[in-house]
């Protein structure tokens, strides 16, 4: 009988716990709410409740429905508080305090948007005054579903002090204060962002099944964790086998093989986690890089210091067949290299990286600075750090997929967006396209999708502010093309969409680096868009953009937006960079190029009718010094439309 009881007040207590008053997540103390706009306040309690919600004293009644949900709508109101938010049903009471009226903004995107204030340039001089600005963050924890979610899992507002501004998205912070320095109020950041993720994770399923580009891929995308694993298995052998059969080889027979064998395997950024690199985001397995060195016969009789960063798996490392951890690993994996350890002409270095050290996470991978992560010979230094690694999965070993956002579209809006859903913002601004630029050319509609997506959702056209792609990876030239030049032209087309802007970052990017840490420029130029755009505030400077260009005269005259008061060139000797000119030919050539007033001239002796003109169209324009007076930098652009090297890559 006891048990029975027992059993009966369990029931009781689960049901009254169902009952319980609760609003959505995104309220808590500190929260801040959007100003000058209607105020949606929600939550559950009881079936057919009454709910009371009082907010500057002023007090909204609602009813719940069947399922308990309920919601009330505050008229807009201006900048203010702090207020005390009370709401209550029956004998359950929740008060909020210190709630604030001001700006709110969601940012979201990848890594580069996530990357924490704590790792960026300048963050003890903003820990010393954070407790003076008016800035608050959200941050919405990290969940995928296969379906959208109605909550999410946590989060609180914090407000920025010495204690807690490190873990502020530091773009956003950026941006935020600028903000609540020139408009006087609150601001509040609601960071929903996740490192690596593709702009399709993003968007939702029926916008996607809307969308001529991309419904087609809908109806076969997983609906459930057996799917996932098995797509992201044939995603990863198509990729990593380029369509042909799994072979799969053991560490000793690879060791054997010359360099030119591994021409077959993909490329990947090294150093680097895994998951940053193609089809591996979300193996949890074994593999291999290789690296292919060049060299002249003379090093052969030299000796060498070879430094390969760090590690968290088990790694054996091998030159021309012969491992040289043979007497442990390094705990910098950095080794004295006799005489005769290289060969003239292509050496193979090989890192065989076996099982993780840390069962409790995964990242295979070798992490390092640029700086250590090379060859030393007495006379030359060869970086490492670029993308001609070539990369293999070893799948003769265990392995296994974590359900993680590329596995799919759509989940990332499911869980982090979806929820979000009808809070009050003021807009949205957004850094992201470094998952996507294999598919830049798709972009153009991907891109655009999204932002029609979520202002579809909100039923509101706020403004979308974003971060164009920094400069990262090699500097090849137009005749090789770039994915990163296009997928930052794909941006740029954005710029079509009512309520858009953007921030140029190409000048303070890392060549080495995908996540350069001067974050301060990005979010202070996103701020100055929003200051033109939207709150109209004057004396703030955009980038130029291509507005025409004219080839009737032999050579290219450039105009540009935003260049009224003329351009510069940020050079010591005055000469411009960056520039390429072709003729019908489409063969491209570095050309000279003169500032004429708020024009650019552009020519080539190897071109002389030229048609087309391009700048800054390489993954890292490090050479491009072209800038209007007031110090923002030209776009990359192109005069053409010829056919791109990632025309015809799409989603599937």
């Amino acid at each position: 009988m006891k048990v029975f009881f027992l059993a009966v007040f369990a029931c009781f207590c689960t049901q009254a716990g169902f009952a319980q008053l609760a609003t959505g997540k995104l309220f808590s103390n500190h929260m801040v709410l959007q100003r000058n706009q209607a105020i949606p306040v929600w939550g559950k309690a009881a079936k057919r409740a009454k709910v009371s919600v009082s907010l500057n004293n002023i007090i909204k009644t609602a009813t719940t429905d069947a399922q308990g949900n309920w919601k009330v709508k505050y008229p807009a109101m201006k900048e203010g508080g702090p207020y005390t938010m009370i709401v209550s049903s029956g004998k359950d009471t929740i008060t909020y305090a210190d709630v604030m009226l001001g700006e709110v903004w969601l940012c979201s995107g990848q890594s580069n948007m996530e990357f924490q204030l704590k790792n960026a340039y300048g963050f003890k001089a903003e820990r010393k005054i954070a407790d003076n600005i008016a800035v608050r963050q959200f941050y919405v924890p990290h969940k995928v579903s296969l379906k959208p979610e109605t909550e999410l899992t946590g989060g609180e507002w914090k407000i920025a002090t010495a204690n807690t501004v490190g873990d502020f998205s530091a773009v956003g912070y950026f941006y935020a204060k600028r903000l609540a320095e020139n408009l006087h109020v609150t601001v509040g950041l609601i960071n929903s962002s996740w490192g690596g993720t593709e702009a399709e994770d993003w968007i939702s399923r029926d916008a996607m099944l809307a969308s001529p580009e991309l419904a087609a891929v809908v109806p076969g995308l997983p609906v459930n964790e057996k799917e996932l694993a098995a797509r992201a298995d044939k995603r990863l052998k198509l990729w990593a086998y380029r369509g042909m059969p799994v072979v799969n080889y053991t560490t000793a027979e690879l060791a054997a093989k010359p360099a030119s064998f591994f021409d077959s395997w993909q490329q990947g950024y090294m150093p680097s986690s895994w998951e940053w690199v193609g089809r591996l985001y979300s193996y949890r397995g074994q593999g291999f890089i290789q690296r292919t060195i060049i060299l002249d016969s003379t090093y052969v009789a030299e000796p060498s210091v070879i430094t390969l960063g760090q590690t968290s798996t088990s790694a054996a490392i091998y030159i021309n067949g012969v491992r040289i951890d043979k007497d442990g690993n390094s705990s910098d994996n950095k080794y004295q290299l006799p005489a005769g350890s290289w060969k003239g002409g292509a050496n193979t270095l090989l890192v065989a990286l076996g099982t993780q050290k840390d069962t409790s996470r995964f990242d295979i991978g070798l992490t390092a600075y640029s700086g250590d992560f090379n060859t030393r010979f007495a006379d030359t230094t060869i970086s490492f750090a670029d993308s001609k690694w070539r990369v293999m999965p070893d799948l003769g070993k265990p392995y296994h997929f974590d359900f993680m956002p590329n596995n799919n579209a759509f989940s990332l809006y499911n869980a982090m967006i979806n929820p979000l859903l009808p809070y009050g913002i003021a807009g949205v601004i957004w850094y992201q396209g470094e998952a996507n630029v294999e598919r830049a050319y798709q972009y153009r509609t991907v891109f655009p999708l999204l932002i029609n997506n979520w202002r579809e959702k909100w039923k509101s056209p706020f403004p979308f502010l974003f971060v164009q792609l920094a400069s990262f990876g090699g500097t090849q030239n137009s005749n090789a093309g770039s994915s990163w030049a296009e997928l930052r032209e794909a941006q740029n087309t954005t710029l079509k969409l009512p309520n858009t802007g953007t921030a140029i970052t190409i000048d303070v990017g890392d060549a080495f680096n995908i996540h350069p840490k001067d974050k301060a420029t990005v979010g202070y130029r996103l701020a100055a868009s929003a200051f033109n755009l939207v709150y109209h505030v004057p004396g703030f400077a955009e980038s130029p953009q291509l507005a025409s260009a004219d080839f009737s005269t032999g050579y290219a005259m450039i105009n540009l937006t935003h260049a009224e008061n003329g351009l510069m060139v940020k050079d010591k000797y005055g000469y411009l960079k960056g520039f390429e000119i072709a003729g019908a030919d489409h063969k491209f050539y570095y050309a000279q190029a003169v500032i004429s007033g708020n024009q650019v001239r552009i020519w080539s002796p190897n071109v002389p009718k030229p048609v087309a003109a391009r700048y800054a169209w390489t993954d890292a324009p490090i050479d491009a010094n072209l800038f209007n007076t007031q110090g923002m930098p030209v776009s990359p652009f192109r005069t053409d439309d010829w056919p791109s090297v990632s025309s015809g890559k799409k989603f599937e």
